[in-house]
């Protein structure tokens, strides 16, 4: 019986053991999991440029009240000449202005009581000009003063111009690129006080552009592209993860 009992706890300390060995090697392959997983770092980097606009669209209307629709498009046309003229004067191209088609608007009389009749009163026709040139503050002065045409007999108005920036896509290529090594070099900034060095790029995730004007502060989630401003700040930001060795 004694017999069955020493061989019953060499089995016995045979399998704690293993288990022991079993349990260390575990733990060890742990760590080294857990080490892995967690061996990159994740850094935001962004870049910043400032631009000027090389393409503007500028436009301003006219119209023309009279009491028959024939009258008044005639008046409408002659108007739309004394423009086109002005412009022309001005140095804009005849390829570069453009001329929409006609808006038509009928006022019915209202009686005194404010019952709206089923007689016309008068028509009100009116038309844009568009001028897009690459000519972005020769355009931008000329339509600033384009209201002198209301001394010429025109009832003008002007609208503010847009401003863009016709080499966009490419550089949005450029600013993901320079974003990134921004990120790069925050990266290699923080592990180098650790000993640690950075290795291969892991992931990276592109942001949303913002093209504000310049010196603004403005952000939005889905981003920003101002055509108000002739100079203009583009940010690219880019999160990159990268291996830490």
């Amino acid at each position: 019986m004694q017999k069955i009992n020493g061989i019953t706890l060499i089995v016995i300390s045979i399998i704690l053991s293993l288990g022991l060995v079993l349990s260390a090697y575990m733990a060890v392959e742990g760590v080294k999991s857990i080490k892995s997983e967690s061996n990159a770092l994740s850094v935001t980097g962004s870049a910043k440029k400032v631009i000027q606009s090389d393409v503007i669209v500028w436009e301003g209307s006219f119209s023309v009240d009279a009491a028959d629709m024939t009258s008044g498009y005639a008046i409408l046309k002659e108007n739309a000449e004394t423009v086109k003229k002005y412009f022309e004067a001005k140095g804009i191209k005849p390829e570069e202005i453009t001329f929409s088609s006609v808006n038509t608007f009928t006022r019915n009389r209202i009686l005194d009581n404010g019952v709206y009749t089923n007689i016309v009163d008068s028509y009100n026709l009116s038309q844009t000009v568009n001028i897009n040139s690459t000519r972005v503050l020769e355009v931008a002065e000329i339509g600033r003063n384009s209201t002198e045409l209301i001394e010429d007999g025109v009832n003008f108005t002007s609208n503010n111009p847009q401003y863009f920036y016709s080499k966009l896509a490419d550089l949005k290529i450029e600013m993901i690129g320079l974003a990134t090594e921004d990120s790069k070099a925050r990266a290699e900034a923080m592990v180098t006080v650790t000993g640690n060095k950075i290795g291969m790029l892991q992931s990276a995730r592109v942001g949303v552009f913002q093209i504000t004007p310049l010196y603004s502060n403005e952000v939005d989630d889905y981003g920003i592209n101002d055509t108000g401003s002739y100079e203009k700040e583009i940010t690219s930001v880019v999160t990159c993860e990268f291996e830490v060795k």
